[in-house]
């Protein structure tokens, strides 16, 4: 009887030569520090939390909070988890995805800031290439996408949690002024309806965690460099993308004009520019257009964007 004829594959160089090493292994992280980074996000993001959660109750009455501080910081954890789970989503979907394809990638990294949102954001390093187009694209959609399926339903709870409240005449100034989005203005209509005239949001924090999901998921699509959105764009237009980085650029630099936390964000962009160029790193079937469901998806990131993004993020109203 003859041997059946089974392939087998080559073994790896460093298994022929036994003087060879091993390659390292992948997905190998220090875990320790990724917990002390989230743990301290959760710590920042509880306390700006608790403002808004104090504001929520307080800030129309301009009465001395009499809930106990310990149960306002409590009460933090409403923004604080709705952030953190949309964060964490959207960064587990590229890490998932960079794991489906055996590519070599961090846990979540985050970013604890004291003041602002309570927090950066977070991000993964990528360790190694990524060879082809197909897999550049799921990565990169990914995140986006498993971030923007938690912004949704968080916001229409939020939404359902919070009231309407008439405006004082006049209205007070030193304000902070949230920018509208597409998916709030359309969520707040399902829910209230039109508002009356004189008349706004008083937004449970829950809606503010959602509003800063959605502001992460607008400004990682943005179709530059190597954002998600640069990614996406680079997969469907190739080595056009460049241009398009560069619109980007511009037209961050003329919303400046309008919102100051535009310059900030201008000005990282033009240093990630500095620093790795405006050309995508290509892959080595950039010429190969995707297929059909790619595409699709690559219209649903263009929709998440507009749903997501508003013009003006934070404006102070005199």
């Amino acid at each position: 009887m003859e041997p059946l004829d089974v392939w087998q594959p080559d073994p790896p160089a460093w298994r022929a030569n036994p003087f060879a090493s091993p390659p390292p292994a992948k997905f190998r992280d220090r875990i320790w520090l990724h917990v002390v980074l989230f743990a301290a996000t959760v710590l920042t993001t509880t306390g700006v939390g608790a403002g808004y959660y104090a504001n929520f109750i307080y800030g129309l009455t301009n009465e001395a909070p009499r809930m106990p501080l310990v149960a306002i910081l409590l009460r933090g954890f409403w923004y604080s988890a709705t952030a953190l789970t949309i964060l964490t989503c959207h960064e587990l979907g590229h890490y998932l995805a960079c794991r489906y394809y055996n590519i070599d990638a961090s846990l979540p990294f985050f970013l604890p800031v004291p003041i602002s949102f309570g927090t950066l954001g977070a991000f993964i390093r990528i360790r190694e290439p990524i060879p082809t187009k197909r897999m550049l694209f799921d990565i990169g959609i990914a995140g986006p996408i498993a971030g923007f399926l938690v912004t949704v339903p968080a916001l229409v709870a939020g939404l359902a949690m919070s009231t309407v409240f008439k405006l004082p005449d006049p209205a007070p100034g030193g304000m902070i002024v949230y920018g509208d989005t597409l998916l709030l203005k359309l969520a707040s209509y399902l829910i209230f309806g039109t508002l009356p005239a004189g008349y706004d949001l008083n937004a449970h924090p829950i809606v503010f965690g959602a509003w800063f999901g959605m502001l992460a998921t607008a400004l990682n699509l943005l179709p530059f460099g190597q954002l998600d959105g640069g990614h996406v764009t680079y997969c469907v237009l190739g080595r056009k993308s460049s241009y398009v980085s560069l619109v980007t650029v511009a037209a961050t630099a003329v919303l400046s004009l309008f919102a100051v936390s535009w310059v900030v964000w201008t000005a990282l962009l033009l240093l990630m520019m500095r620093l790795v160029g405006r050309h995508h790193p290509p892959v080595y079937d950039e010429d190969v257009p995707l297929d059909r469901a790619r595409m699709a998806l690559a219209v649903f990131a263009v929709v998440m964007f507009a749903l997501c993004f508003t013009p003006i993020p934070i404006a102070f109203q005199n």
